[in-house]
């Protein structure tokens, strides 16, 4: 299986009591992560510039509405997506495709009333996204060169830092099993989003 889209495989993460709000968000969105990871071009081990512009375009008609909506809220967990939204721009830009469009309103409304518990799953499959980065950045570069892939290629540090400072801030504000099951509906709601969208 490619493992482009790593916000639910277990290999990304350390073993977890069954408690745990992330080996919960592990196992509640275990069969969509797979669904999609399975069927994403770019994973292809003849995957082409022409794979990765689609890879970004479905990105950005998921990922932008999200970060909109999610910009909306005062509490809960402050992750911002606008770099990667510009990252995606730019490589777009530079493979020749088109900036804007894309983004279009999603099929249904976000809710308006989600929970802190809720978003932070949203932004679990959001951050988990880009765990998968690195590896196809390493092998895709030099075939799709010159492009520079500034989307999978993310921050110098790579995604480690930033998934291990999210893991714990989540752990901290997603404790009962209220919340875990909010989280749990949020993580399900974005892959299904995505899922909507590459169909």
């Amino acid at each position: 299986m490619n493992r482009t889209f790593d916000a639910a495989h277990p290999a990304a993460h350390p073993a977890a009591h069954p408690a745990d709000s992330l080996a919960a968000l592990r196992a509640a969105t275990a069969s969509r992560h797979a669904a999609l990871d399975s069927g994403l071009p770019i994973g292809a081990p003849d995957a082409s510039l022409d794979d990765y512009t689609a890879h970004l375009a479905l990105l950005r008609a998921w990922l932008a509405p999200l970060h909109a909506w999610l910009a909306g809220f005062a509490d809960g967990p402050a992750f911002d997506h606008g770099a990667r939204l510009g990252l995606i721009e730019t490589d777009l830009a530079e493979a020749g495709a088109p900036v804007q469009g894309g983004a279009e309103t999603p099929a249904h409304a976000w809710p308006a009333a989600a929970s802190p518990a809720y978003r932070w799953g949203v932004h679990y499959v959001i951050e988990g996204s880009q765990l998968g980065g690195a590896v196809l950045y390493e092998r895709l570069r030099e075939r799709l060169a010159p492009h520079g892939l500034r989307y999978l290629k993310g921050d110098a540090a790579g995604p480690g830092p930033r998934w291990r400072s999210f893991m714990q801030a989540l752990r901290a504000d997603v404790r009962t099993p209220a919340e875990i099951a909010d989280a749990c509906a949020g993580a399900c709601a974005a892959f299904d989003r995505i899922l909507e969208l590459r169909a």
